[in-house]
């Protein structure tokens, strides 16, 4: 969960995936979605509908809750953000318009999320549901605990 990269490209190189996934689909990229999403990516910590808000406010826009959520909303529907339930946020999906089921490693210390993918993990809750004769809509796996990084730091205090 180390991210001591360049954000900025993660923000070019989310902004032009979203850009090519709303062409394909005909979906509109106004100009306010592409801005929370850029705000989204900025780093790699679940971002609060609020927080935007307050962001867009110290920019000098004037959104209003209603319309940060329908673009979060939007965001969500085009599969180009995520939210974290637990922590009533979200976070840019780091591979948008592929099918897949995350699972998303929090750290409770530095509250990094990082989303990962495992076949076997969505395979064996699948299996779990199909034994009880339930149906999953939607499968998200939230799991809290310590990054490498914070361990790290915990080992040398």
């Amino acid at each position: 969960m180390a991210h001591s990269h360049d954000h900025a490209a993660c923000i070019e190189n989310a902004v032009e995936e979203a850009e090519r996934i709303c062409a394909e689909r005909g979906s509109r990229f106004t100009d306010l979605r592409r801005r929370i999403l850029m705000m989204i990516w900025q780093g790699h910590k679940a971002v609060k509908a609020y927080d935007l808000l307050d962001q867009l406010a110290s920019e000098g826009g004037s959104a209003k809750p209603p319309t940060v959520y329908r673009a979060l909303d939007f965001l969500m529907e085009e599969g180009l953000v995520h939210k974290i339930e637990s922590l009533n946020a979200y976070i840019g999906c780091p591979h948008p318009g592929s099918d897949h089921i995350s699972q998303f490693l929090i750290c409770d210390n530095c509250e990094t999320v990082e989303e990962v993918t495992s076949p076997a993990l969505a395979k064996a809750v699948k299996g779990a549901a199909a034994t009880q004769s339930f149906s999953i809509r939607r499968q998200t796996l939230e799991l809290h605990g310590t990054c490498e990084n914070c361990a790290k730091g915990q080992k040398a205090a």
